[in-house]
């Protein structure tokens, strides 16, 4: 029973966590600091963000879907489509590659710091401060040159030309999220947060920050499966699977809750509850936690 207990907590906390900007990494971190449960290993993990990693794709399939119709249609195409998939891979990949080679360094050198309950404490205060700023209003740039949703579906899908999003910016965003390597950071925080700074209102922020999420998630899944290949460890495929599916119910559950949410209001709920957090964890320590 416990085991399971285990296995449900995984799930909930990186699917919940992983997509709002409150960190998952960071929860995943104090789980075994702040209890007896044991680390969830590997295995456990790729299984998570994997669960995680369909679940945006599933929300995001429209997009998805005419990203990858533009990006193979015959070459020398040069539809709206066509140009719009292109540009958005084109951002997509460049947004990605600071994480990318910063985190396969982070992944060698493995520094322990980054598992210690006091640097979530910190990175979530800090982090949650930056939120707060950058959600009043557009600092880096004027709010004109940045994009929103110009039109709704039937379904209420918002439609955005990502064409609108510059390279300048994917670059800012990019380098923003090489913070989230620090867990209480957030990976999705400092990425709609760096958004918000730039202007982007945000849907547009959360949106992008979905999207980005996935060559981040697939780059890191590849990395650790390709240590477990070396090393397999057959007795937990039955609670990765677990874990893989729980995640992605989860994930997609937070994910449509988020962007209802966002739509009605702004970010505040997110920073105080990692206010809150920190400062919660700051005062466990503090009495010898």
């Amino acid at each position: 029973m416990i085991i399971y207990l285990h296995l449900v907590l995984i799930a909930a906390i990186q699917g919940i966590t992983e997509f709002l900007p409150v960190s998952s990494s960071g929860h995943l971190v104090l789980l075994p600091n702040l209890t007896s449960l044991p680390d969830q290993g590997q295995t456990l993990d790729v299984a998570a963000h994997a669960g995680t990693m369909i679940a945006v794709m599933v929300y995001l399939r429209r997009d998805i879907a005419e990203m990858l119709s533009g990006l193979f249609s015959p070459a020398g195409t040069r539809t709206d489509q066509a140009i719009g998939a292109r540009y958005l891979v084109g951002i997509l990949i460049l947004a990605s590659l600071p994480v990318i080679i910063v985190g396969l360094f982070v992944e060698f050198l493995d520094p322990s710091f980054l598992r210690l309950t006091m640097t979530v404490a910190i990175a979530n205060l800090i982090c949650a401060g930056w939120l707060f700023l950058a959600d009043k209003g557009p600092i880096l740039h004027d709010i004109t040159g940045a994009i929103a949703p110009q039109d709704t579906d039937k379904s209420g899908h918002h439609v955005i030309d990502w064409r609108q999003l510059s390279v300048r910016d994917a670059c800012y965003i990019g380098l923003a999220q090489v913070i989230a390597l620090i867990p209480g950071a957030s990976r999705s925080g400092v990425t709609m947060t760096m958004a918000r700074q730039l202007g982007y209102d945000r849907l547009s922020a959360a949106r992008f920050s979905l999207l980005l999420s996935l060559p981040v998630i697939a780059g890191a899944s590849l990395v650790k499966g390709a240590s477990l290949a070396a090393a397999p460890q057959k007795d937990q495929l039955i609670s990765a699977g677990i874990v893989a599916v729980l995640s992605f119910i989860f994930a997609l559950g937070a994910i449509r809750w988020m962007m209802g949410w966002l739509s009605r209001t702004d970010f505040s709920a997110f920073v105080w509850y990692r206010l809150g957090l920190g400062i919660v964890l700051l005062g466990y320590l503090a009495i010898g936690g």
